[in-house]
């Protein structure tokens, strides 16, 4: 960051432009450019020409390329220690997802609240570094280690907030409803930390823990000159997670999904992420995931299904209908051997794709954008797969089982209109990039993911001499962001106005990664 200057006869404290070369804006990289945020209540004021705007402070980006910062919608911050400690093979005879859950419960199953508060910082500071600005994260350690609730319910998610307000990123704490192993299935005694098993006990818990926001909330807002609570950007708010159909029964499922709709928070779930969680769903219900959320009135616009890769065409149709985000998790399905989430039936469907980095095998949801597109490629062999339709051509070759598998020709699908920017849509880049951003920030009820007057004032900014994106274009930039940057081009990231990252580093990162270090060696030498 560079050339700093305070005009006079302003108050410094409350608003500022920041101008870098380039600002992605009406879908478009433009250049003579500011954006001007407003210090106290941490929203954007407007988009202005360079020498036409009124704030008191100038923050000159040269070299750069400013764009609204990404959501990250699913995350389990604390499986960040497991990374690398599950690539081997087991005893088993075929490795899969249930192969793998057994050797993360280990690690979940020993994680004291200080050291959950480490590891979460650890991947939020991952999160930053890579312009994100926001996380939806998906909660289920509640209970001590042996199962006991400590004597406040809300340690874990309390110390999971504390994390990322530390960092410096806005966080959705989307408290995890966990009732049983699965049906008919003997307790896992790994998963005593996740399971409530009474839903009046869940949502007692979870409106303390609300109530307990809202007052930080409101404090936080009375801290600031000029601010309300109203207009003030809130840092850490609540959603409710029943965490699949195999964990809650229909009956839990109902009571919590009341109490989040009476307070108009994000629900989300892991739906149809494995073919077996699929089958035992018909077993107990009759029907699959999708189809039981639907015909019990459990879908609209607040629901967001995490991973939906085993669903049929009617699925994807039913999804958009209710108005229903789906969060696709590309690098974590792909570690993990999942399978590929059918983006093209949700596109053409009219669903809303959002991202998650999930299981923190890597975090870059550049990489998680990109691959939804890519994954396609392989599967369908072919290119641009989800662009969008007026520029997109298949073959009719599609095999037999390809509904099933989510690969489906375009034309055997309803082409419904889809709610989407006016300008450069109709670019692939795009509209991978508004998963990453605007289709984000609306599942987990961020009012951030687009670079306008009142939405939240979070953005990065790239370097535009970056080997991986130097010499693009400005009508080409957009796409070789999503296609070929690296992390390491990601230099400054602003949360709610506030620098979090300056020049490709944060404040703590040091001791971040110290206190990392240190929680990896006692947990695992």
């Amino acid at each position: 960051m560079s050339d700093e200057s305070t005009p006079s006869g302003y108050d410094a404290t409350r608003r500022t432009a920041w101008q870098p070369d380039l600002i992605f804006v009406g879908g478009r990289f433009q250049r003579d450019l500011a954006l001007v945020t407003d210090d106290a209540t941490g929203r954007i004021v407007s988009v202005s020409q360079n020498n036409e705007h009124d704030a008191a402070r100038v923050v000159r980006l040269n070299g750069r390329a400013l764009l609204p910062g990404m959501t990250n919608a699913h995350s389990h911050a604390f499986q960040r220690v497991i990374r690398g400690r599950t690539e081997f093979r087991t005893a088993t005879a075929r490795d899969t997802f249930w192969t793998w859950r057994e050797q993360m419960y280990s690690a979940a199953s020993r994680l004291t609240p200080e050291q959950i508060y480490d590891a979460s910082r650890m991947a939020f500071l991952e999160m930053a570094l890579g312009g994100i600005t926001t996380v939806g994260e998906f909660h289920y350690l509640h209970h001590n280690v042996d199962g006991r609730p400590y004597n406040d319910p809300n340690l874990p998610a309390k110390q999971v907030v504390r994390a990322a307000r530390d960092v410096g990123l806005r966080i959705a704490l989307l408290r995890t409803a966990y009732a049983r192993s699965g049906f008919n299935t003997q307790t896992n005694e790994r998963q005593s930390r996740f399971i409530t098993r009474d839903p009046q006990d869940f949502i007692k818990h979870t409106d303390a823990l609300r109530l307990d926001l809202a007052r930080e909330s409101s404090t936080r807002a009375d801290d600031h000159v000029d601010g309300s609570q109203s207009d003030q950007l809130a840092t850490a708010w609540l959603g409710i997670a029943p965490h699949s159909v195999r964990a809650v029964p229909l009956p839990y499922w109902r009571e919590v999904a009341t109490y989040a709709r009476a307070h108009r928070m994000p629900v989300h779930a892991h739906v149809a992420e494995q073919p077996a969680e699929v089958e035992a769903c018909r077993v107990e219900h009759g029907r699959t995931p999708v189809s039981l959320l639907s015909e019990e009135g459990l879908l609209d616009e607040r629901f967001t299904a995490v991973h939906a890769i085993h669903i049929t065409a009617h699925e994807a149709r039913a999804l958009a209908t209710a108005h229903a985000h789906v969060c696709a998790c590309p690098t974590t399905e792909r570690n993990l051997g999942d399978g590929i989430i059918p983006a093209d039936l949700l596109f053409n469907a009219g669903a809303r794709i959002a991202l998650g980095t999930d299981s923190h095998a890597q975090i870059d949801l550049l990489e998680d954008a990109r691959e939804l597109e890519l994954n396609l490629r392989l599967s369908k062999l072919s290119r641009a797969v989800l662009a969008p339709e007026e520029l997109n051509e298949q073959g009719d070759d599609a095999g037999p089982d390809d509904v099933s598998r989510g690969n489906t020709n375009r034309d055997d699908v309803d082409h419904d209109d889809v709610d989407e920017p006016p300008s450069q849509i109709s670019s692939l880049a795009a509209r991978l990039f508004e998963c990453a951003t605007l289709s984000g920030a609306s599942s987990i009820g961020a009012d951030a993911g687009a670079l306008e007057r009142r939405r939240a004032a979070d953005f990065f900014t790239v370097a535009l001499d970056d080997p991986s994106i130097a010499g693009a274009g400005e009508d080409d930039l957009l796409a070789t962001i999503i296609f070929s940057l690296t992390r390491a081009a990601v230099r400054d990231v602003i949360v709610g106005g506030h620098l979090v990252v300056e020049n490709g580093r944060h404040a703590a990162q040091e001791e971040i990664v110290a206190r990392f270090v240190g929680l990896q060696r006692g947990l695992w030498s």
